[in-house]
């Protein structure tokens, strides 16, 4: 969700009292700053055998022609690509990921700031970094034309596009070129695309067809924009483009590849991820029978996903609905005995599954770039990823926490001011849920504006009808103040 309008309008300024209130940090501490001020003049690399070695000493990989492909203006760019075929048949990718354990010091302060942030904070209108700007969008980040430290993984895949063969090292890399979603996906539309372009489509369909064989699940939430024409806010809708699924193909083959890497050198932590509890896929075809979104008995909930059209406002509101089945996500740590094949699942995946590819914006991906390293040298962790394994499952959750609380808190924010001067207004609306305590309270789904609220009727009125559509009225929407709030008409 982005706000496009200018700084000193209203709601950029409810956006800045909300991190006020929210106490989100504004800078970094003096110690963590300067810490990350000398790093991006000088990193120091991890060697294999825990000393510190230069630049100098990587592997020179600058001859590889890497690309990155992001949101237009993105600076803290993680992952760098180059896509190429094999000899015989099947495909070669290098996939380039931000060494940050090479500018952070173990035990320092930007260290401790860093397990205190744990992620990436996304406003409409800002993010709070997990580093400082001179690390994630500079010395660090993999920009265009600059030599930087990184974690170069090699996946090599058959014809069919499965793995064959992963491995991973330092090296030294350079990205060639800077890419957004539209300008890829317009080259290849129109057959100007180089090879390796060509190469991301035709190996992220087929990792799409290995996905659709697995049962796995994708959901393509569109973006959600915030624009202010005559005085009014509206929100608007785009879509993800097919290049935006092909690029995430490589990231998810990628964290695939490091949970398999992980298990079998026996010490990790994967990405999980339960199957759904019973009940919330019988929930979900209510929601669907009311949206008009055909769901066929003899089609499973992974297959309606993938037909499903995320242009098609009613489609769109099924696929946020869908994300309630994603919920309890969580990190299992092991070093020893691996976990069994049901607690080393990432359902939505429908394999083992590890984050690896975001350390500019997620702490666990540094630690998880050096069990990889040491597994694919056969070496041992070093001490200090080792000993904060433990604590990560709970670091990562209380930053996950803190970042929906942020979120929620936009969505009310933005949907309060979209709703402000419409008190009173009668809208059509979708019961999505409901309490089991009180089936008179409840929550909405506006079919115009796409808002989510919550419902209340009458103490002594009817139960409201989950699934179904009603109509409701508008009682309340103050921006900053309180979610909106409707009653049935």
């Amino acid at each position: 969700m982005h706000v496009t309008d200018a700084a000193e309008d209203p709601l950029r300024a409810a956006l800045r009292e909300l991190r006020i209130d929210l106490e989100v940090p504004d800078h970094f501490p003096p110690t963590a700053q300067a810490e990350a001020d000398s790093a991006a003049r000088a990193p120091r690399i991890p060697a294999a055998d825990g000393a510190v070695a230069t630049e100098h000493a990587l592997d020179d990989a600058t001859d590889l022609p890497l690309f990155t492909i992001d949101p237009p203006g993105s600076r803290d760019l993680d992952q760098a690509m180059f896509l190429s075929s094999r000899p015989g048949g099947g495909f070669r990718i290098h996939y380039a990921i931000a060494d940050v354990a090479s500018f952070v010091t173990p035990g320092g302060a930007l260290d401790a700031e860093a397990h205190h942030r744990v992620t990436t904070l996304y406003f409409p209108d800002e993010r709070i970094p997990l580093y400082p700007y001179a690390l994630s969008e500079g010395a660090a980040s993999l920009l265009p034309d600059q030599d930087r430290p990184a974690v170069l993984w090699q996946l090599d895949l058959d014809p069919e596009g499965v793995l064959v063969a992963a491995s991973v090292r330092r090296a030294l890399v350079r990205s060639r070129a800077r890419l957004d979603y539209a300008g890829v996906q317009r080259a290849i539309d129109e057959g100007t695309a180089e090879e390796p372009l060509d190469l991301l489509r035709e190996i992220g369909l087929l990792r799409e067809e290995l996905e659709v064989a697995r049962g796995a699940i994708s959901l393509h939430v569109p973006e959600q924009e915030i624009v202010q024409r005559n005085g009014r806010y509206h929100l608007e809708y785009r879509a993800p483009l097919p290049a935006y699924g092909w690029n995430a193909q490589i990231s998810l083959l990628t964290g695939m590849a490091a949970a398999e890497l992980m298990l079998a050198s026996g010490t990790g932590i994967l990405r999980t991820l339960p199957t759904a509890p019973d009940g919330s896929v019988a929930r979900l075809r209510l929601t669907a029978r009311a949206l008009g979104v055909d769901w066929p008995h003899h089609t499973s909930y992974s297959a309606l996903i993938r037909g499903l059209d995320p242009h098609c406002a009613s489609h769109a509101a099924f696929l946020q609905e869908c994300t309630a089945l994603l919920r309890g996500a969580g990190y299992t740590v092991f070093d020893g005995a691996p976990p069994s094949a049901s607690e080393a699942l990432h359902s939505a995946v429908a394999a083992p599954y590890a984050h690896a590819t975001a350390p500019l914006r997620r702490l666990v991906d540094r630690y998880t770039s050096e069990l990889c390293l040491a597994a694919s040298a056969g070496h041992e962790p070093a001490d200090w990823v080792r000993s904060a394994l433990p604590a990560l499952p709970r670091e990562m959750e209380t930053g996950a926490q803190r970042a929906n609380q942020v979120e929620r808190a936009c969505v009310d924010l933005v949907e309060a001011a979209l709703l402000r001067d419409r008190v009173g207004e009668t809208f059509e609306a979708l019961v999505v849920d409901i309490q089991e305590k009180d089936p008179t309270r409840g929550t909405v789904h506006l079919y115009e504006p796409a808002v989510i609220g919550s419902v209340e009727a009458a103490p002594e009125g009817p139960a409201l009808p989950l699934g179904q559509r009603i109509q409701v009225r508008l009682a309340e929407a103050e921006p900053g103040l309180e979610p909106v709030r409707f009653t049935p008409v």
